[in-house]
């Protein structure tokens, strides 16, 4: 079972969700301001994608963050740190895909690829 994390109301969540819905894909959805980040799912997406890729450094909550907690993010646990206290950090959407793999991002050509 696909399992797409994120939050319902950001623009590249409905868009991967509606893809996938479009597609006839079943997933499952786990929306992080009801249900929080699962801690053991965010360790398996920072070793897969790497911290640099999970945090997303160019939203509006990055930016609201104070100056001393922007740039002590310099490993995968200052980013985890910081993802489990403002979920809203975490790039969107994270997907595990059946196989296992993580993907982070919405794109549609990788997508299609996978199916």
């Amino acid at each position: 079972m696909i399992t797409v994390h994120g939050i319902p109301n950001c623009d590249t969540v409905k868009k991967a969700r509606t893809w996938l819905a479009e597609h006839g894909v079943e997933h499952h959805f786990h929306d992080f301001k009801k249900q929080g980040v699962p801690e053991a799912a965010l360790d398996r997406w920072l070793a897969a994608a790497g911290w640099e890729t999970v945090i997303n450094r160019k939203g509006t909550t990055w930016r609201q963050l104070d100056e001393a907690t922007r740039t002590g993010v310099n490993d995968g646990a200052s980013a985890r740190a910081v993802a489990l206290a403002n979920p809203s950090v975490i790039k969107r959407p994270v997907v595990q895909w059946g196989d296992g793999a993580i993907t982070v991002g919405f794109d549609a050509a990788a997508w299609q690829q996978r199916l």
